[in-house]
């Protein structure tokens, strides 16, 4: 028994003799109740976070003494949008001890800024009576997610990884993108995504997934998670149990993956089997209905089959389960409203409800799961479980050998962001990727006339550093088929059908300038930036092309290393992850 607890029992005695002696013994039966109260008072006085007591009867006593107000907001995670917290942010943090809360991308220019508010809203968050930390969590998934901007790595992304097939470039990707949010005071990433890309027309999962192949997918994501974890950092598998089948974004509906249960276990589950085996601290939950599997037909992250039985039992994890962003039409759809989804996923075992909006102080997502608390007994005890689940997490990490300091070190932040190691990585990665789908006229030498097309600037201002001959043409991201019109007619006014067009293809847009440039004569070399499928996809481009690239990514690294491989500086050998 440790010194706190022996003290405690040594004064709950002397407390209790005292009474007796000062009392009448038939008066002590009167008093009972208050000799409780007293004794039970002492318990928890000056008990907190950072109490010198083993971290399971320290969760146990800090949910124990805990109101309902706190059990409730230890569970919630909220977002905010814009340079800074807002105030309401900082209510809910302060006056209901807030569990944790989400950097998204809006106003995240500024990495200073951003660690500034990290640590406002963990000192908000000490000066509550049990001084529990925040999650800071955020999406870095490398690639086109990354919420944090500023002086980050805009990295190659997962699909580039996949490319290259190297579990090495997937530890390191986790482990520089980690320790650029470690310096900011970010303690959770939203990542790996371990969605399979087995639906080549996804465009909500695409080059964030690794592969189509399910086994190489756990392989590469549970690197990422260990390169992430080295760097202190909480890595998060998604979207449980799996996204990559469908062409529907959760965001707007719900989506339907028709497939049974032994492809389930078979294919999507693969993944995160790998991870759990490898102790994954945190899965997210995906909005995704399963009609031909034993359910209601409600998404997985509102389901106890999926969470409880399959997840739970079957997987046997025993890590946090986190939603995935509970104001998404895949949630709120099915439930009918905001306050009914956050109970049913409660309800379904999620540990963590995340809310990309903070909610108002009285609002009905508040109000009604708060009420049920007091009203039904399985409602109070799934939701105190859920609550001591995250804080035992917090005591385990924060008290551990590895942690994300609660306080940014502001002074010093210039010192490691922007990462200069990292980009010696990523600049290697990138070229490991880059992959040469087909090639009758590469490489060109820097003096060829070349022209370049894409919907990006800083592609074409690479591109015409690389060949000071290249001639250059931007046109929009999306446009209709009149614009699409115009845009070719611009560029056979401009050149002969003599000199190559290297163009981005990031759409079905950019993929039918192409193909209609090519049909007039011109030597194309698509380079798809994006998904691969927007150039597999049109059989004339992907046949007729002079050249094919699949570069998987938007970033520097990306562009910079394609012109490299287009002017002979390396020979790629990047292979098609699908």
């Amino acid at each position: 028994m440790n010194r706190f607890f022996a003290a405690n029992a040594f004064s709950r005695l002397i407390i209790f003799l005292s009474i007796i002696l000062f009392f009448p013994l038939a008066k002590v039966h009167c008093h009972k109740q208050m000799v409780i109260d007293i004794v039970d008072n002492f318990s928890d006085k000056n008990v907190n976070f950072w109490s010198n007591i083993p971290n399971e009867e320290l969760s146990k006593l800090l949910v124990d003494q805990m109101t309902n107000e706190e059990l409730f907001a230890q569970i919630l995670m909220f977002g905010w949008a814009g340079d800074e917290p807002s105030e309401l942010l900082l209510q809910w943090i302060s006056m209901r001890s807030l569990g944790s809360v989400k950097v998204y991308g809006w106003g995240t220019d500024n990495t200073y800024q951003v660690a500034k508010s990290v640590d406002l809203v963990q000192r908000t968050a000490q000066k509550c009576r049990l001084q529990i930390p925040l999650y800071v969590a955020t999406d870095q998934e490398g690639g086109m997610i990354r919420h944090i901007k500023g002086h980050t790595s805009d990295t190659p992304g997962n699909l580039a990884i996949g490319a290259g097939g190297f579990p090495i470039d997937a530890y390191y990707t986790g482990f520089y993108i980690a320790q650029e949010l470690r310096a900011l005071g970010i303690n959770m990433n939203f990542a790996p995504t371990v969605d399979i890309y087995s639906n080549e027309d996804s465009t909500v999962i695409g080059p964030r997934s690794f592969s189509s192949n399910a086994e190489h997918v756990g392989i590469l994501g549970n690197a990422f998670a260990q390169g992430t974890l080295k760097a202190g950092v909480i890595p998060t598998a998604k979207h449980f149990p799996g996204h990559g089948d469908t062409e529907t974004d959760s965001h707007g509906a719900l989506p339907k993956i028709n497939i049974d249960e032994k492809t389930l276990h078979e294919r999507e589950l693969l993944p995160f089997k790998h991870l759990i085996e490898n102790n994954i601290l945190a899965i997210m939950s995906g909005h995704l209905a399963f009609p031909k599997i034993k359910t209601n037909g409600e998404p997985a992250s509102l389901s106890k089959y999926f969470l409880q039985d399959i997840l739970r039992k079957q997987l046997n994890y025993d890590g946090l389960i986190i939603t995935d962003d509970m104001m998404m039409n895949g949630a709120t759809i099915y439930a009918g409203s905001l306050s009914h989804a956050v109970r049913l996923a409660i309800e379904a075992g999620n540990d963590i409800i995340i809310s990309s909006t903070t909610a108002k102080l009285y609002e009905a997502l508040w109000t009604n799961n708060l009420s049920l608390m007091q009203s039904s007994k399985d409602f109070f005890e799934t939701v105190k479980k859920a609550a001591q689940r995250v804080i035992l997490s917090k005591l385990n990490y924060f008290k551990g050998n590895n942690y994300v300091p609660i306080f940014p070190d502001l002074k010093n932040l210039d010192k490691v962001l922007p990462n200069k190691e990292a980009d010696i990585f990523f600049t290697a990665q990138a070229a490991r990727s880059i992959t040469f789908e087909k090639n009758k006229i590469l490489p060109l030498t820097t003096d060829n006339e070349i022209f370049f097309a894409s919907q990006y600037q800083s592609f074409i201002l690479l591109g015409t550093k690389k060949f000071p001959n290249a001639q250059r043409f931007y046109f929009n991201y999306k446009m209709g088929s009149n614009e699409i019109q115009w845009v070719t007619e611009q560029i056979v006014k401009k050149i002969n059908t003599n000199i190559p067009v290297a163009i981005t293809i990031a759409n079905n847009e950019s993929a039918k300038i192409a193909e209609i440039l090519l049909k007039k004569g011109y030597k194309i070399i698509a380079i798809a930036i994006t998904s691969p499928s927007f150039i597999t996809s049109n059989e004339y481009l992907y046949n007729n092309s002079s050249a094919v690239i699949f570069a998987y990514g938007t970033s520097k690294y990306s562009f910079n290393a394609t012109i490299g491989a287009i002017a002979g500086d390396f020979f790629p050998e990047g292979k098609l992850p699908l």
